[in-house]
């Protein structure tokens, strides 16, 4: 996949390699893998506007039906301000009206690793309730800028989200997601901003600074039925690992208050210290100690896998993560 990147188009940072990367770690280790159910599309559609799942189940047939011969299809035209919110007829012109940022494009297996990706986060949510233990689900590509209604970001479909609606739909009365991915998950929280049954919260860079820019600022608190249910806790740049966990102790204390029945967890590593696509300090021993207050909530809990990007470090700091879970 390739991107639009500070005027340049260059190979994406978001690639097949990094699930790779994660599950040659895990599988070294004592974890047991399984393989995802098949996709309930029906959830998928009550996370996600249905005409935007058509339209990306079809996109790139009709990029190619149309007589295009780039190896991406991409928008270069967005309905941003002044322009009418109206979706076009041509797959052109729906690729800016479905999308958000220039980082993110369609290639022949989008949908197919897409729905994989989702349907691995379905799975794991019904393996906790089916099972009782701390899952994870290695979804790739990630999942929490996407919107009901738009990809960016590298993400097409919200995991997270899908894994909380799945929690939803099988008798958990409230769910929570904390986000501790590098960057804000926009789409997460555009999904339940209404709602006060799924709450959210996020630490993540400062968007004055950093990728959304145009989401995650602290007086975003949620609207409607869910004013109060979102915390963003956004950080400047360069923040350090104590300032970090100063803000993750005011999202558990969120969390707390908000009587959960269950959490989900977007784990993104990508306030590693030597992430190319962040500026945090976290280090490796760093994700275990997340892990472990973030346990001490006591909830049952499913983790599915956002962003981090440097390769040589991704799994062993997932594993890091996951080792210091409570697994039963």
């Amino acid at each position: 996949m390739f991107e639009l990147h500070n005027g340049e188009m260059v190979e994406s940072s978001e690639s097949p390699e990094r699930a790779d990367l994660i599950a040659d770690v895990l599988r070294a280790g004592d974890n047991e893998f399984i393989e995802p159910t098949r996709l309930d599309m029906d959830l998928l559609k009550r996370v996600h506007d249905p005409a935007y799942v058509d339209f990306l189940s079809t996109a790139w047939d009709r990029w190619i039906d149309a007589g295009e011969s780039a190896p991406v299809a991409m928008g270069f035209v967005w309905p941003s301000r002044g322009f009418r919110p109206q979706c076009p007829s041509t797959i052109v012109g729906q690729l800016g009206y479905y999308s958000f940022s220039a980082d993110t494009s369609v290639v022949p297996g989008t949908f197919a690793a897409i729905s994989s990706s989702a349907a691995i986060a379905m799975t794991a949510a019904d393996r906790l309730l089916d099972g009782g233990a701390t899952t994870f689900g290695l979804c790739r590509p990630p999942g929490h800028h996407a919107t009901a209604d738009q990809f960016g970001g590298y993400c097409f479909f919200n995991n997270a989200a899908i894994a909380a609606q799945r929690l939803r739909d099988r008798g958990m009365g409230r769910v929570g997601i904390i986000d501790v991915d590098y960057h804000h998950g926009n789409g997460t929280q555009a999904i339940f901003y209404e709602r006060s049954d799924v709450v959210f919260t996020s630490i993540h860079a400062t968007p004055d600074e950093e990728f959304p820019w145009f989401a995650g600022f602290d007086d975003e608190t949620g609207s409607g039925d869910g004013v109060g249910a979102n915390l963003n806790l956004p950080l400047p740049k360069g923040s350090d690992s104590g300032s970090w966990f100063v803000a993750l102790a005011s999202a558990l204390m969120f969390l707390a208050d908000a009587e959960l029945d269950a959490l989900v967890v977007s784990l993104g590593v990508d306030a590693f210290e030597d992430d190319p696509l962040g500026t945090f300090g976290l280090s490796t021993a760093d994700f275990a100690r997340m892990a472990n207050e973030i346990s001490l909530l006591g909830l049952p809990t499913v983790i599915v896998q956002e962003g981090g990007y440097a390769t040589e470090a991704i799994g062993t700091n997932v594993q890091a993560f996951l080792n210091a879970c409570p697994q039963g």
